[in-house]
């Protein structure tokens, strides 16, 4: 099949292209291209040597007796004479006739075979450039779009070239402008939605840390009053519940937790600290704990991370089940290990569970949260991407789940002089594995609620 150079971009005069192109693939395919022979030509060539016979006969017929045998011998020859002049004429007639139409049809073959081929090569254009708009163009654009650029400014950078029809191509873009707008759209809802949710974790969690100001007060106060003493510090630990929530609901509007600190916390302390924001923290039995500490930056979302960790161990563990914690310092950085006695993991709650820490690392959706809200692993999934720590769950030696969190060397520092507390140390190394005490517990840091934020 022969190719031929056609203008794509140029309007088509039959109407929209599809349509026409099958129309025309139809006309070809079905032959209406005329395969009829050449019509036959009239058999005007048996008219002169009729005549002539008819001539001859009746010369014949007048003609003395005499003569009439020359004059039939002459008709005769006369009449096959003109017949045969007459047939090679006619012969040459349709002969030439023939030879036309032969032409005319190769012609017309020729025509359509062009024809098909441009539109052909049309339908190759425009299905190249739809695969390259679904699998090149959108993903960009889309990317384009959460960067920040303005759906208008994409528009204007997307070129679909001049090979295409104008109409096709003005059908392109206006699918591409309704996506991007579309897109563009959700992006701010969801932009709205997380900035309001931070706004009102931020607003919770400086009442909370007010409140901790407060019973840190009346506990300094009536400190001699034990049965006060204790209920305030249920108080307190209720209040620290409240705190984590609202730092959760900061993290899944992509914001900080809470406050930064600004000195390094010893990890022994950002496990208690987190142990502290749990409910059943007297079941959390805290065994060897490197002598290492976190970085200022670092510690409130790790003791988030971990708090995270803990509330589903406990939760999901039978009530008076134990729950071990162990950190060990690795090339790496700081394995934390929390293992409970639970009913583990089968496969398919395995694979739902590492679905949605995936997805929670490339963004949360509110929607997806579902009625029941569990907070604890797109939460733990976001912290852990946003500070390079890998959390992994396994099945433990005791049939629950143990999560392994490998915390990054950069986020580990020498333990600070005025953190070594030797009372500490010298009982952690004679007695070995330690428990909580029977009250939250505050690191020597400072608090473990979140600072104030402003509010308009």
């Amino acid at each position: 099949m022969k190719s031929v150079s056609v203008p794509f971009g140029a309007p088509h005069s039959h109407g929209p292209l599809i349509p026409d192109f099958l129309g025309t693939l139809v006309m070809v395919r079905a032959g209406s291209i005329s395969r009829s022979r050449p019509a036959p030509v009239v058999r005007e060539w048996l008219l002169p040597p009729g005549v002539l016979a008819g001539a001859s006969l009746i010369a014949l017929l007048l003609s003395p007796a005499q003569i009439r045998t020359p004059v039939a011998w002459c008709g005769l020859v006369a009449v096959a004479l003109t017949a045969l002049t007459s047939a090679g004429t006619a012969r040459r007639v349709r002969s030439a006739e023939a030879a036309r139409h032969t032409r005319a049809r190769a012609e017309a073959e020729r025509y359509y075979e062009q024809r098909e081929a441009a539109l052909l090569g049309r339908l190759a254009d425009q299905r190249a450039t739809t695969v390259w708009l679904a699998e090149e163009l959108l993903p960009a654009a889309v990317a384009r779009l959460k960067r920040g650029d303005p759906a208008s400014d994409i528009l204007r950078a997307v070129d679909f070239g001049k090979h295409l029809d104008k109409e096709f191509t003005e059908a392109l873009k206006g699918a591409l402008r309704a996506l991007l707008e579309a897109v563009e759209a959700e992006e701010h809802t969801r932009d709205a939605s997380q900035r309001a949710l931070v706004a009102v974790a931020r607003r919770v969690q400086a009442i909370v840390h007010q409140l901790a100001k407060d019973l840190h007060a009346m506990q300094i106060l009536h400190g001699n009053d034990i049965v006060v003493s204790r209920g305030l510090q249920d108080v307190d630990h209720r209040n620290a519940l409240i705190g984590r929530l609202a730092a959760s609901i900061a993290v899944l509007g992509d914001a900080r937790p809470g406050r930064q600190w600004s000195k390094t916390i010893p990890l022994y302390d950002i496990l208690r600290g987190a142990m502290s924001r749990i409910v059943d923290y007297p079941r959390v039995k805290l065994q060897a704990v490197a002598e290492v500490a976190v970085v200022g930056p670092g510690a409130e979302p790790l003791m988030h991370l971990f708090a995270e960790l803990l509330d589903n161990a406990t939760s999901f563990s039978p009530p008076h089940a134990p729950v071990e914690v162990t950190a060990n310092e690795v090339p790496s950085g700081v394995v934390v290990e929390i293992e409970d006695r639970g009913v583990g993991l089968t496969e398919e709650v395995r694979q739902r569970v590492e679905r949605v820490m995936a997805q929670s690392q490339r963004t949360i959706q509110l929607a997806s949260l579902g009625e029941v809200t569990q907070l604890g692993l797109p939460v733990v999934s976001r912290l852990a991407r946003e500070h390079g720590c890998e959390v992994h769950l396994r099945t433990s030696a005791y049939g629950g789940v143990r999560a392994v969190v490998l915390v990054p060397r950069n986020l580990i520092t020498t333990m600070p002089p005025s953190a070594l507390r030797p009372n500490d140390f010298a009982r952690r190394r004679a007695n070995g594995p330690t428990g909580p005490v029977s009250g939250p517990y505050r690191p020597a840091g400072g608090p473990t609620r979140p600072a104030p934020v402003p509010t308009p």
